[in-house]
């Protein structure tokens, strides 16, 4: 299945259990609702607005999108669950202007992510930004002081960090069941990832802001491939498979481990399958130096095996034995010359990942946006796991073993590693 076509079909399956389970009858006071802005109408807004709108004290008065067609197309959606159409508008900034907005739902490209964010915070919102945190350690590190200085909720959308039977095996690994853990492995290989082909340079879609779309981002031709789901594939935007499926796998394994930051890093990996005008690797495997353990992340679009057979998962390897991990569910592989452990199998619930752990990550949030809790994915830990994902690209890039001050977040080695740490943003727009 096409990677457009699957997360359609899994975006649709959410939000239609999202409207089953919505209790539209019954009456919200006043002072419990809790307004969204909706950022960005494309495919994960879809599965997102219907996890808010199924809690019957959320409204949704604005959507924002700077395409026409999706505009329309959030804007239904939000009608069709909330059985009143919402404003529109194409500049999020009208978003966080509102009085009438307590929530910023940030759904854009990653290469907007901070501003909406930051300015969100300075306008006393909080705010629900989908993974990765941003596109950079310097974007990052902004976004969380932001939050801190304003005093502000951030929930990062891994929804993983909120499934059941994660949680279980995020537990026992915590426990010392399997012993002292020497190796973690993450791994997505994705057979409805890749092939994007090579369109020309053009016009851009009618009813685009293009200009916007760019934002601070390079200022580039229109290509049809460097815009909506694939700009995920090029670096002015994002960080390839290592930031959007690396960071939901990076941080169940960083859960696990807890908070020590990584010492040093090296990569490598290249397109050796894929042959389209995209830039992020096809292939890539990270090997990560933690104070007591190692972290290897591997991704292949274009199929693969992994551990077990599984396409995409993790496993946590100690001296009394193994767990693998993955949405279906996790089992323990027992150290044949050991007999603490027995082994187990444990089958998730097909909907603890779609359904359920969605469902219960954007609830905590809106807990915590009552009780001025932390979430469960909040910005420290966003910031944190989006920082070690993007390690992994900057030592792919430069291609040498970087050092990491995680103190000072320097690399403390390598100047073009530093410099990738950060970007220069195209005027006006600037960080902060």
């Amino acid at each position: 299945m096409q990677a457009c076509s699957r997360r359609r079909f899994l975006n649709r399956a959410a939000v239609m259990a999202a409207m089953a389970a919505a209790p539209r009858a019954k009456a919200v006071a006043a002072g419990d609702r809790i307004r969204i802005g909706l950022i960005g109408c494309g495919g994960i807004s879809v599965a997102d607005a219907g996890m808010f709108l199924a809690h019957p004290e959320v409204e949704c008065p604005v959507v924002c999108d700077i395409d026409d067609q999706r505009l329309a197309k959030g804007a239904a959606l939000i009608e069709k669950l909330r059985d009143r159409r919402p404003d529109t508008v194409k500049d999020f900034r009208r978003v966080i202007d509102r009085k009438d907005i307590d929530v910023c739902l940030v759904c854009t490209p990653d290469h907007w992510h901070a501003l909406p964010t930051i300015y969100a915070c300075q306008a006393g919102k909080d705010v629900y930004c989908e993974k990765p945190l941003a596109t950079t350690v310097a974007e990052s590190r902004a976004m969380l002081e932001a939050v801190k200085r304003h005093g502000r909720i951030l929930q990062m959308g891994t929804q993983w960090r909120s499934g059941r039977h994660y949680g279980e095996a995020v537990e026992m690994v915590q426990a010392g069941r399997l012993g002292r853990i020497r190796q973690v492995r993450a791994w997505a290989y994705l057979d409805w990832v890749g092939g994007i082909g090579s369109p020309p340079d053009g016009s851009p879609p009618a009813g685009v802001d293009y200009d916007m779309w760019l934002g601070p981002a390079p200022e580039r031709p229109f290509n049809p491939n460097r815009f909506h789901f694939n700009f995920r594939w090029f670096w002015d935007y994002a960080g390839g498979l290592m930031t959007d499926w690396g960071v939901h796998l990076i941080n169940l394994a960083l859960w696990a481990m807890g908070p020590a930051p990584p010492k040093s890093v090296t990569s490598t990996g290249g397109k050796y399958a894929v042959q389209d005008n995209s830039e992020t690797p096809d292939t890539q495997i990270a090997v990560y130096e933690f104070p007591t353990y190692t972290l290897i992340w591997e991704h292949q679009m274009l199929g693969g095996v992994g551990l077990g057979g599984r396409p995409h998962g993790l496993s946590f390897s100690g001296s009394e034995g193994t767990l693998i991990l993955d949405d279906s569910g996790w089992e323990v592989v027992p150290e044949p010359k050991k007999k603490s452990l027995q082994p187990f199998y444990r089958k998730a619930d097909p909907n603890e990942r779609y359904r359920d752990g969605r469902m219960a990550h954007v609830r905590n949030f809106l807990e915590c946006v009552r009780s001025r809790q932390a979430p469960v994915t909040n910005v420290e830990t966003g910031h944190f796991v989006t920082t070690v994902s993007h390690l992994g690209n900057l030592a792919l890039r430069t291609g040498e073993k970087i050092v990491w001050d995680a103190e000072r977040e320097r690399v403390t080695n390598s100047s073009a590693a530093n410099a990738l740490a950060g970007r220069e943003y195209r005027k006006p727009w600037r960080l902060g």
